[in-house]
């Protein structure tokens, strides 16, 4: 059951005076999402969320602020100002082997064409590069081989340090709007509608520097995509702007499975039957996903969405989760959850313990 506790961002539509709490989507007896909290420290839309520890998480938005919130409480304990643009990505940094304080670091970019980086423990901002000759749309660290990447218009290579390695050509004016890693020094990057694998090829003693071959290209989604995470060691799955999802072998890039308007929770007789919604393209975007060992967790529209991965359907919806487009989702412990939206609000979660969920399939007639 979707319910939220207390109130803050914009009100839920058609909330009873009588009642602080709304609580949405009863009929759906297997549904196991709570809501605990609302919080409100942003000034415009939110799209980041990232966890920094057992604790805390920060957000990240249009405003161009960081906000560091204690993910017990849902206090807000720090808010970093620095950018003078909308952030456009984040990440968590690991601190320098050389540095003796080993406090958090995290990474943002903006599209003011700088990247900052951050002391979370103390709000101070560590670090600062502003020659990008784009807005960097996406950030990506890739621990085992020490560097960090940033995507634009083109691909970047950094070490720890904020050195430029080597980056690509210009690939597109559109950008690269998300960036995960896969084994074999490669990386997936999401242009548009297509996923192009690159390879890092780091030095060697017969090489003077990094370089960054391209592997291969994929065209299997119809519209662009807006979503491309890591799920398990053998997949990683994209979502699309028209709510295509694909998993993908991580491996050797095949299609393991696509489901379209996979969110639409009536019985398929035929799992290999496409089901139309018509619904408009707002309603049924993919915009981020999260994921367990069990679930990805979904951002479609204004909705939270659970997919069972051996399943391969809908185990629990919440169609208005948010008042606006649902635009980031995480994960934090203690089975819970968080999203952020277009509304400005950020929301966690908290899912029922397993034996409380009841045995019967979600019900139809939600659309």
């Amino acid at each position: 059951m979707l319910r939220w506790l207390i109130g803050g961002g914009r009100e839920p539509q058609g909330l009873a005076e009588k009642s602080p709490l709304q609580t949405i989507g009863e009929e759906q007896t297997q549904n196991p999402y709570t809501e605990l909290l609302v919080l409100k420290a942003h000034h415009d839309i939110v799209r980041f969320l990232v966890q920094l520890d057992d604790y805390r998480f920060a957000s990240a938005g249009d405003d161009g602020i960081v906000v560091v919130w204690n993910a017990q409480t849902g206090e807000k304990l720090l808010e970093l100002n620095g950018h003078t643009q909308k952030i456009t990505a984040i990440i968590t940094f690991p601190s320098l082997e050389a540095c003796e304080e080993k406090n958090q670091l995290i990474l943002t970019a903006s599209a003011d064409r700088t990247v900052i980086v951050w002391d979370c423990d103390t709000g101070r901002q560590v670090q600062k590069v502003s020659c990008f000759q784009s807005t960097v749309k996406c950030l990506a660290l890739l621990q085992r081989l020490d560097v960090w990447l940033s995507g634009g218009n083109d691909l970047c290579v950094w070490n720890r340090k904020l050195d430029l390695l080597c980056k690509t050509s210009h690939l597109s004016d559109t950008g690269i709007s998300a960036l995960i890693e896969i084994p074999k020094n490669c990386v997936v990057a999401a242009v548009g509608k297509e996923l192009i694998i690159f390879r890092l090829v780091a030095p060697t003693e017969g090489s003077l520097g990094w370089d960054i071959l391209q592997v291969k290209r994929l065209l299997d989604h119809q519209d662009n995509i807006l979503s491309l995470v890591n799920v398990n060691d053998l997949s990683f799955v994209t979502g699309s702007h028209v709510g295509e999802l694909i998993i993908w072998d991580i491996l050797d890039w095949t299609v393991q499975a696509c489901e379209r308007n996979f969110w639409d929770p009536s019985p398929q007789l035929d799992t290999q039957q496409e089901i139309k919604l018509c619904q408009k393209p707002n309603d049924v975007s993919i915009h981020h996903f999260t994921w367990d060992e069990e679930n990805v967790f979904v951002a479609v529209g204004r909705g939270l969405y659970v997919y069972n991965l051996q399943m391969k359907r809908v185990i629990a919806c919440q169609k208005t989760a948010h008042d606006s487009n649902v635009l980031h989702v995480a994960k934090l412990p203690n089975r819970q959850l968080i999203s952020c939206s277009e509304d400005g609000s950020v929301r966690i979660w908290e899912l029922r313990e397993k034996q409380q969920l009841a045995a019967e399939p979600v019900p139809t007639g939600f659309f």
